[in-house]
């Protein structure tokens, strides 16, 4: 049998062993918990000494096991696993962000696998590139600028967790860089685009021969684009997580024509001007966004199919499914269930009609094309300000003002014409007294 070393003492047989490395003082500890073999630093030079600290290292790993948390805290896999925890915690309890889901897959997939044996202490920036490189091998594609903020937010998150259990300090805590290649701007729809692509569907919803279901798939996925492009809403959660009890129908009834009729006499026409206020929850956090008559039909439509039995009113016509169902999801099926297709049925709409691909940049168009033509049109076209499309979009007016700068003079031109402008120009008189020329008449 193998003699033990002198510097080497066994505490607790196939449990708890102290050691000196060579040319070092300090004495070591390495203590089985679950199986498994963990080593770290007595910080003692006293042999007594390094054996109790060695006994407390063991004991507070034993309760840290009992207690289902990581045994050894200091390797970034283990603070990792702290960090994603508390994030569900606050997702659990409605006080965490949205974006938190997006963080906690970056850690899993990209950050743990390169950087889960190394101390959190000892992460740096050749450590980071590797990151990188392992990301770029997964996917295939260059980081994004936007990838890179999201990776480094999910590396503070994990950052944070450290220096709150003192595993880390501000001083060598690793600086991030958020470099990357600048996302490109998501192709528009057209105006001709978006009248192809909204009166195509029905059709296309009569040409299903994959069953009842199909069909019914076809047809929300209609009334969900309906609504994205009346809202400019981000696709995905914002909609997706929408109950009935969060929307408010309201409406506003104007004369908005008059037509002479048959008989010679003025018949009115009437707008009721509907509406739907929608409280939705994104990437920004909760804000309520207006939908207007295309999202009011929408939404009266997945009603209809799902609650056939209910009454609609004429002046509130969800009135009654806010009501009796109100804790139920908007953008369901009939049977509840929330559709998983989407993306692929959109894809294929799109291709299948002539629309996937935008003719000006070449790139393929998705979901949040829709809302890249939400707002294109509302700046374009409607005159909104830029302030209330900011809160419109649940986003900044510095992010409006990056993304549609590129709208040219010539496509604002209802903007430009300023109408009213000109028109309170030429109608005001002119103040010949005030303004006056002050300048001598030449003596001919």
């Amino acid at each position: 049998m193998a003699q033990q070393a002198t510097t080497t003492h066994t505490v607790m047989p196939r449990k708890l062993v102290v050691y000196q490395r060579e040319r070092s003082g300090v004495w070591q500890c390495r203590y089985k918990v679950d199986g498994k073999w963990q080593r770290a630093s007595t910080g003692q030079t006293e042999l007594k000494d390094a054996i109790t600290r060695a006994n407390e290292l063991l004991i507070e790993a034993e309760i840290r096991k009992r207690s289902n948390l990581p045994v050894i805290t200091r390797r970034f896999r283990d603070v990792a696993k702290l960090a994603v925890q508390r994030m569900e915690d606050e997702l659990k309890n409605n006080a965490g962000k949205v974006t938190y889901k997006a963080y906690i897959a970056y850690i899993n997939s990209f950050l743990t696998p390169v950087l889960g044996k190394r101390n959190i202490e000892r992460i740096d920036a050749a450590a980071l590139d590797e990151v990188e490189l392992y990301r770029i091998k997964q996917t295939q594609k260059p980081i994004a600028q936007s990838t890179k903020l999201t990776q480094n937010a999910a590396l503070n998150r994990v950052f944070d967790e450290a220096e709150l259990r003192g595993f880390l300090s501000p001083i060598n805590r690793p600086k991030l860089d958020a470099k990357g290649i600048k996302s490109q701007r998501r192709p528009a729809f057209g105006l001709d685009e978006v009248r192809a692509l909204r009166a195509n569907f029905d059709d296309w919803i009569e040409s299903s021969r994959e069953g009842r279901s199909s069909r019914e798939l076809r047809t929300l996925l209609r009334d969900y684009c309906e609504v994205l492009l009346d809202t400019g809403a981000r696709p995905g959660v914002e909609l997706m997580n929408l109950q009935w009890k969060q929307v408010k129908y309201s409406h506003d009834p104007k004369v908005v024509e008059l037509i002479d009729g048959e008989d010679g006499e003025t018949e009115e026409r009437f707008d009721l001007r509907e509406a739907v206020e929608m409280s939705v929850s994104g990437k920004t956090g909760r804000r309520t966004i207006i939908g207007t008559r295309n999202s009011v039909k929408a939404l009266v439509a997945i009603a209809k199919r799902n609650y056939p039995d209910f009454d609609f009113p004429v002046i509130n016509k969800l009135k009654n499914v806010i009501k009796l169902q109100g804790d139920d999801f908007v953008f369901r099926l009939k049977n509840k269930v929330e559709p998983s297709s989407f993306t692929k049925m959109f894809y294929s709409y799109l291709k299948q009609h002539n629309l996937l691909i935008d003719p000006l940049t070449g790139q393929e168009r998705v979901f949040y094309s829709l809302r890249h033509t939400y707002a294109t049109l509302a700046l374009t076209y409607d005159k909104i300000p830029i302030h209330t499309l900011a809160k419109q979009m649940g986003t900044s007016v510095l992010m409006i003002e990056k993304h549609y700068s590129h709208l040219q003079v010539v496509q604002a031109i209802e903007q430009l014409r300023r109408e009213e402008t000109r028109q309170l120009i030429d109608a005001g008189p002119v103040d010949e007294v005030s303004f006056k020329s002050n300048l001598k008449k030449s003596k001919s």
